[in-house]
């Protein structure tokens, strides 16, 4: 089969999905209406205009019943997040006048949720751009194949491969498309409810919805250069934190706990495990502010928790530049951004899950070695044995994710190393790799508009590949090398 026939089994999906995230991606609009910036209206509807027209575009293909292949699922899911982030670009360019490259910079990084952003004044950025800068994490943060996943109750490709290809494995609904409906529902409540908290800190209704978006989809985006340093409100970073913690939790627990009234909060590790690290990190982050940089006992609890938080939660704010700590803290810091948030969540990072079945592998397998070759060492994970086939094969999954979590920030810290200056300081490198791509955003300071083209490359790949969780995007290239045939 050629490479136009492989095409087309996933074309007519890709249309749908473009032409319906289309529709979400006209609201900035309405900002421009509201806020008379009648000079951002052309170029953000071209966001929408062109997703619909390259989805009216596919779906023009021949129609093939045959059915898609993993591979084809996971390659889908690649090449919407990297055409989204393509077609996001253009506001910026058109409307701020950025290079092309620094605005697919700021919308990879956007849809993504990484909060790294190549754009020094955001004070001076026009309403319509803050608000779609803060969409794109919204958007992004649950997942577009899960903002779109509604629609695929017709579809060629299983919704449920297609859904999981973009690194959401939990399931707690039978059907894949009620789930992502149920989904979208727990998220604009709890959005809704983020608003209402922030506002109680007293900033406008604006800068509270901003926010709450950016702040629930763990992104990090502000609406000021400064960041929440900018409002200068402890009570504000206080509501912010429970906001963050609520993103970086599995949403499973919320539709339980309302649907089926049941506390599976109790029942599901990862939340046990995501407040230990939160503890964790502001008890070792507090501590080390206080020694190695001599702040006063109420100052750096308030940074000790905020950063903790939003480096457990994959969140971008900040309010403390790490490039100020001690060496020491900023590599506790790496760990906690390198775990990240829960499975099913908005979170980035390698997930907590992934961390408690390495454990308990690593456990398992050394148990095996102590033990006679006859006997049989069960391996249990969720409440039940598994198999031991089943379980070898799951573990060794989990570990070449990590693995390949670690190549990633490994290989691109080298090559852009080579590609800036040879003082540049290699701990300030690793870390922004490391945030980029897990997808978090806290940054030293060293990603900024003055990064060379091929560093800034390297980034839009890493947080590309870092929240897809590697292997589509690897997928992706094998298939745009090989084809899908054996």
């Amino acid at each position: 089969m050629n490479r136009l026939a492989q095409f087309s089994i996933i074309a007519d999906d890709l249309g749908n999905v473009f032409r319906f995230i289309s529709i979400g991606t006209c609201i900035p609009i309405i900002v421009a209406l509201i806020y008379g910036e009648w000079n951002m209206i052309i170029p953000m509807a071209m966001v929408p205009l062109i997703l619909f027209l390259l989805g009216t575009l596919m779906l023009q293909f021949p129609e093939n019943k045959r059915e898609a292949k993993l591979s084809q699922a996971l390659f889908s899911v690649a090449l919407i997040w990297m055409v989204c982030a393509l077609v996001g670009a253009v506001p910026f360019t058109l409307g701020l006048g950025m290079p092309y490259l620094d605005a697919v910079f700021e919308a990879m990084s956007g849809w993504t949720d990484t909060g790294l952003t190549m754009i020094a004044d955001v004070d001076a950025v026009p309403h319509t751009l803050l608000f779609w800068r803060s969409l794109m994490q919204w958007l992004g943060g649950l997942g577009i194949v899960a903002f779109t996943i509604v629609m695929l109750s017709r579809t060629g490709m299983n919704p449920s491969r297609f859904y999981r290809s973009e690194g959401r494995s939990e399931a707690f609904m039978p059907s894949i498309v009620e789930q992502g409906l149920n989904m979208w529902k727990i998220y604009l409540i709890l959005t809704f409810v983020s608003v209402l908290l922030i506002l109680i800190s007293g900033v406008s209704i604006w800068d509270a919805v901003n926010i709450a978006m950016v702040a629930i989809a763990t992104g990090g985006f502000s609406v000021h250069t400064a960041g929440i340093p900018y409002y200068n409100n402890p009570l504000l970073e206080m509501l912010i934190i429970p906001v963050m913690i609520a993103g970086a939790l599995p949403f499973k627990i919320y539709y339980l706990s309302y649907y089926k009234r049941k506390l599976s909060f109790y029942h599901d590790e990862q939340p046990w495990i995501l407040f230990f690290l939160v503890i964790l990190g502001f008890i070792v982050i507090t501590s080390d502010l206080i020694l190695f940089n001599g702040l006063e006992s109420i100052d750096a609890v308030r940074q000790g928790i905020f950063m903790a938080v939003a480096g457990v939660t994959s969140t971008g704010f900040q309010v403390s530049s790490p490039d100020t700590w001690a060496p020491v803290s900023v590599l506790f810091l790496v760990f906690l951004l390198f775990i990240g948030g829960s499975s099913g969540s908005t979170a980035g990072g390698i997930k907590l899950s992934r961390v408690a079945l390495a454990y308990r592998g690593i456990v398992w397998w050394f148990k095996r070695i102590f033990v006679s070759g006859k006997a049989v060492v069960p391996f249990r994970y969720s409440g039940r044995i598994v198999p031991k086939a089943e379980a070898e094969a799951e573990v060794s999954r989990n570990m070449l994710i990590i693995l390949l979590y670690f190549i990633v920030v490994f290989f691109s810290a080298i090559i852009i190393m080579h590609f800036e200056s040879p003082m540049v300081d290699t701990s300030n490198v690793i870390f922004e790799i490391v945030s980029a791509t897990c997808n978090n955003g806290i940054s030293t300071g060293f990603v900024n508009s003055d990064l060379t083209p091929f560093s800034k490359v390297v980034f839009i790949f890493v947080m590309w590949i870092g929240r897809l969780e590697v292997l589509p995007v690897i997928v992706f290239f094998m298939g745009l090398i090989r084809g899908f045939e054996k």
